[in-house]
């Protein structure tokens, strides 16, 4: 297996959730605007504020992941050709904490949706009921990006650790 085409795919499917992440910015910045705009009730006036700061932390979460992926592209390469025992090792090690990591994501955000939802049974402000709602459309839209990152990350880590043996 050719250890920069492994990491520049892995990086190249990073940048491609980046622009996901951004997507999903959009559409709920757009939603935002539309309930702004066309909102006539408490509840649809409520969502403006909060999805337009889901919008703008999923924006600023896309930047993160394209910023922090993309010049791995490049950067792979001349890593790899510089050392590439130590690249391997590296990125197992990388791989292996970034498993870590998404393991207490997937620990947090389920935790974030159940504490919504229970403030949606108990507050019927409409504000803090849009709030709420939000945070569980952005937070099971983060699990889905994660969950196929986690997924991603895995077999990265695999491929990494059998070219190791």
């Amino acid at each position: 297996m050719d250890i920069i085409k492994l990491g520049t795919d892995w990086a190249k499917a990073e940048v491609f959730s980046a622009r996901i992440v951004w997507l999903f910015s959009a559409l709920e910045i757009g939603a935002a605007i539309g309930f702004w705009y066309w909102g006539k009730t408490a509840m649809a006036k409520g969502f403006v504020w909060p999805l337009l700061v889901a919008g703008l932390f999923l924006a600023a979460v896309g930047s993160g992941l394209y910023f922090a992926n993309h010049p791995r592209i490049t950067k792979f390469e001349t890593e790899c050709h510089r050392n590439s025992e130590l690249f391997l090792q590296k990125e197992i090690q990388r791989t292996a904490e970034s498993k870590r990591q998404l393991a207490l994501v997937f620990k947090i955000l389920p935790t974030v949706v159940i504490i919504a939802a229970i403030l949606i049974l108990f507050v019927p402000v409409s504000l803090w009921r849009a709030v709420a709602i939000t945070t569980i459309i952005t937070a099971a839209f983060l699990m889905v990006v994660d969950s196929n990152t986690e997924a991603r990350n895995d077999i990265y880590n695999s491929q990494l650790s059998s070219i190791k043996k």
